[in-house]
């Protein structure tokens, strides 16, 4: 058993690295071999997260390993609980399922040549998102944003169309804004700490806000952390770049960027929130009540940015602008039922909104290739599975009892009364910005069923397997988690108390 223990603790490094020798392999490997390369070592990634998460959760304990066994500031370390291999898991789930998905898109968008390229660009975003969710070196975690920035900037720009360049450079300028703000931020937290590694600097952090000093100092350095990490992740009022970044990419670049990448900025921002500069600090400064604003900012005018949308992807992209912004009130709020809910609405949204987005490519397909809500009515009819799938996303995310998006707003709901001033606002927030989602989601998906199928455009579509298995396996994770929340909800209460709680072992 110790042996078996021992050998588990290696599999966050094994991932890293066998991601990045595969990254390597699809750049060599021409053809269909760099998908298939890419599919199974997602596969394998998938299998080996979901074996520390297992380990942990049956043990209830957490580990650390220490890469090369040298300590700091010469060595690294890796370090899971519960919500590390979790996230790393559905992240792993999501990026098979986009490419899969997306498949007939990626071969029409990317000529032949350099197609092995994109898939060399997944495999490299799978690189920084288990990273990101397993390390336990702050500029480590800034090492692979980076990383993750320039995967994702190529991810977009593979179409080589002008809209294309134009989105992955907006995109990337507001990314390397929030970079370098985080990066400030980790240069003042190491001036005033002398550390680098999570369990060290919240020990010393601890020890400095309660002697008193450097309270302003160190106001600016999470201010500037938490912002960086915002502007990344999409958070309002930085949400501009979405529209053009979701809606020009091609589907399995849509799905990947707003369903993982996103959120693995967001889990780094809670993991820094909670391992290293320590919840109570954090709340002593302030912040949270600047993330609370905004949240519910983004809730309403993402909302209100998707009913004025004239296309369908574009509505969709707003949507993400909403949807961060529950993620981001939760954090506000401060708790661990909120912290619950946050983490139920990551699911809803990183298995739903890659869901919304090949479904919508397809209907496009069968709309004379044209994004706007004229053109695709009937689409529902004229392509049923892409129809019946984008359906199911606009129910998740409306909040429709059976599916995740429903469990997400139910804790929203009840931890809001936890709260004395806040429970009226996030009740209303919540009210309103739902009552938003059933206008703009209900009146797409009627379209998409209204008229004859023969309506506007007369070519039905070709089925494509791999489309069918993926659409399959998200919408049976969303009300699988929609109908047994409880398993889910015991798994992230273990995980909250890790991570609030320190590293166990």
């Amino acid at each position: 058993m110790i042996f078996q223990s021992d050998f588990i603790h290696n599999f966050p490094l094994f991932m890293i690295i066998l991601c990045l020798l595969s990254a390597v392999s699809a750049f060599i490997v021409p053809g269909k071999g760099s998908r298939i390369v890419t599919i199974v070592l997602t596969c394998v990634c998938i299998a080996m997260n979901a074996s520390v998460l297992a380990h942990n959760f049956i043990t209830g304990e957490s580990f650390t390993f220490m890469m090369g066994h040298y300590p700091a500031p010469f060595g690294n370390e890796v370090a899971a609980g519960i919500m590390e291999p979790f996230f790393a898991t559905l992240f792993g789930v999501v990026i098979l399922c986009s490419a899969l998905g997306g498949t007939g898109r990626i071969e029409r968008d990317t000529k032949y040549g350099k197609r092995h390229l994109y898939y060399g660009m997944i495999d490299l975003t799978q690189v920084a998102l288990y990273a990101l969710c397993y390390t336990n070196d702050i500029f480590s975690a800034y090492v692979f944003i980076e990383v993750c920035t320039l995967a994702s900037c190529a991810l977009l720009m593979i179409r080589e169309s002008g809209k294309a360049l134009v989105a992955a450079t907006r995109y990337m300028i507001f990314a390397l804004i929030g970079s370098g703000l985080f990066l400030i931020g980790i240069i003042l937290m190491y001036d005033m700490t002398g550390h680098l590694l999570f369990p060290q600097l919240r020990e010393t952090i601890a020890a400095v806000w309660a002697s008193g000093e450097y309270k302003v100092p160190f106001t600016l350095m999470v201010a500037l952390i938490v912002s960086g990490l915002a502007i990344k992740s999409g958070l309002f009022p930085f949400h501009f770049w979405m529209p053009d970044t979701y809606g020009t990419a091609t589907p399995a670049s849509a799905g990947i960027l707003s369903g993982v990448v996103s959120k693995g900025y967001i889990f780094l921002l809670i993991k820094v929130i909670y391992k290293v500069i320590g919840h109570d600090v954090f709340m002593s400064t302030g912040a949270q009540n600047i993330l609370f604003i905004f949240g519910v900012g983004g809730m309403i005018i993402g909302s209100l940015q998707a009913i004025r949308s004239k296309t369908i992807n574009q509505m969709t992209s707003f949507s993400s602008a909403a949807q961060i912004g529950y993620i981001y009130m939760g954090i506000g709020m401060g708790t661990s039922a909120a912290l619950i809910a946050v983490f139920f609405h990551i699911c809803a949204h990183a298995i739903t909104k890659p869901l919304l987005f090949m479904s919508a490519g397809a209907l496009y397909d069968v709309s004379d290739r044209k994004w706007d809500f004229y053109s695709l009515r009937g689409s529902g009819h004229r392509n049923p599975l892409a129809g019946f799938a984008f359906l199911v996303g606009c129910l998740s995310m409306i909040g429709f009892p059976i599916f995740t998006g429903f469990i997400s707003k139910m804790y929203f709901a009840i931890s809001a009364f936890d709260f004395r001033l806040k429970t009226a606002v996030v009740l209303c927030a919540l009210a309103i910005s739902t009552i938003l989602n059933v206008i703009y989601f209900m009146y797409t998906a009627v379209n998409l069923f209204k008229g004859s199928p023969d309506e506007v455009h007369r070519t039905h579509f070709t089925a494509q397997r791999s489309f069918a298995v993926a659409a399959i396996i998200l919408v049976a994770v969303n009300i699988y988690i929609g109908l047994q929340p409880q398993p889910f909800t015991d798994l992230f209460e273990m995980g909250i108390n890790m991570l609030m709680g320190g590293m166990g072992k």
